[in-house]
């Protein structure tokens, strides 16, 4: 029960991240699969995103990343929208 509900919360803090990146970036970088291994193979080990052929690919890593911060900015935001209301 607890891998089924961390993957689910890992999938949308990656699906949101990917949304984010690619609509920030206007198009210029691009995400690698969920799935993919890309980032294994022609990124350093752990790193965020890494450049091939000239264009920048952010890895699973770094779209869980921007997911999570954009949630934690979310909520930051809504609780300090409320506490002046």
């Amino acid at each position: 029960m607890d891998f089924v509900a961390q993957l689910i919360f890992e999938l949308v803090f990656i699906g949101t991240g990917k949304v984010l990146i690619m609509v920030l970036s206007l198009g210029q970088w691009r995400c690698e699969s969920i799935f993919g291994k890309e980032g294994q193979i022609h990124g350093a080990a752990g790193a965020l995103s890494f450049v091939r052929d000239g264009q920048r690919v952010i890895t699973t890593t770094g779209m869980m990343m921007v997911g999570f911060l954009f949630y934690i900015a979310l909520v930051t935001l809504l609780v300090l929208g409320v506490s002046r209301a």
